[in-house]
């Protein structure tokens, strides 16, 4: 029987500029491939995890609403078009939008009735997509995991942006609940 050829042994200096870089690069790669599987979850109510990530916030203050501005602070990943964004989720009765009276540059958003319920209806699948990308991992290894990439994070972390998402550390230190 004739041995498996076994892979070059490559060390991570010859693949990567730097440590950094090969973090970096598996942070990504990992996101990726975590993506995919919410991507599926989404599509299947004909929205994006970036529009899921809106209402959910917008859902922990109805029956109030948030300005643009406040809520593109609080997603987890930053709108390129705020603005595209909620003419989706408006078109499909998601979301409403109202100008300020006293500032009319100022746009509030709330989250519809329909908007809500659709979040509550996305809550059990949403449950599974986390459990098939994480659940292989135990509870300490992910405090563990959460930990390192709000240390990763922090420092790129703009004090305008840290919001009281749940398990924010950084918005505990400061005060924010």
């Amino acid at each position: 029987m004739t041995p498996a050829p076994s892979r070059p042994n490559r060390s991570s200096s010859l693949l990567f500029d730097s440590v950094e870089q090969e973090a970096y690069l598996q942070l990504w790669r990992t996101y990726d491939r975590l993506r995919e599987i919410d991507e599926r979850v989404f599509q299947k109510y004909g929205i994006t995890a970036q529009q899921y990530n809106a209402l959910r916030i917008l859902r922990s203050v109805r029956p109030g609403a948030l300005s643009t501005s406040a809520l593109g602070a609080r997603l987890v990943s930053r709108a390129a078009d705020m603005t595209r964004l909620l003419d989706k989720l408006e078109e499909q009765g998601f979301v409403a939008r109202k100008r300020c009276a006293e500032n009319r540059r100022v746009v509030s958003v709330s989250i519809t009735a329909t908007g809500a319920t659709l979040v509550s209806k996305l809550a059990a699948d949403v449950r599974r997509c986390g459990q098939e990308q994480l659940g292989h991992l135990d509870g300490k290894t992910l405090r563990t995991l959460i930990k390192l990439l709000e240390r990763a994070r922090d420092p790129h972390e703009a004090d305008a942006a840290v919001d009281a998402w749940p398990g924010n550390q950084r918005s505990r230190r400061r005060g924010v609940r």
